[in-house]
């Protein structure tokens, strides 16, 4: 059995210590907010939060998990950063397909966390690994703009 911070909660899971994260957030936890993309840590679909920083759990093996706090998209609004990020995201509608939304999400929060009023260059670096197969990067920069600017004020 491991042992796994979720969202603010203790849950135990019986699995292997390669299986990788997100297979045991979504079959095992059923937590499916957190999407397979490519199954190589390449477009960014699976992101979550280890102890703040974002992650491919689709690379990330469960027994790198244990003692940490993991934060997905079913927990990220619980956050000052990822509250203003879902707000930000509905307010520009971002969304096309949605696919790749939680993972963009959860990256955009993880910077927003670190740097409240990011630059081009800090976004660019910090969504680089998120791809969005609809091409709303656009729409992506505003509402992570919009998002900075809101969490300010909050």
């Amino acid at each position: 059995m491991i042992s796994l911070s979720i969202n603010g909660k203790i849950r135990e899971v019986d699995a292997a210590p390669d299986t990788p994260l997100l297979w045991v957030l979504r079959d095992s936890l059923r937590l499916t907010g957190t999407k397979f993309g490519c199954g190589i840590a390449q477009c960014g679909a699976c992101t979550v939060h280890l102890d703040g920083e974002p992650v491919r759990s689709c690379a990330t093996p469960v027994s790198a998990a244990a003692g940490k706090k993991v934060t997905t998209i079913e927990g990220i609004g619980a956050t000052r950063a990822g509250k203003a990020v879902q707000a930000a995201w509905i307010r520009h509608d971002v969304p096309q397909c949605g696919y790749c939304q939680s993972g963009q999400i959860m990256s955009a929060s993880a910077l927003l966390a670190k740097k409240r009023a990011p630059s081009d260059a800090d976004i660019d670096a910090a969504m680089s690994g998120n791809v969005c197969r609809c091409g709303t990067y656009n729409q992506i920069r505003a509402a992570i703009k919009d998002a900075a600017a809101s969490a300010k004020g909050a």
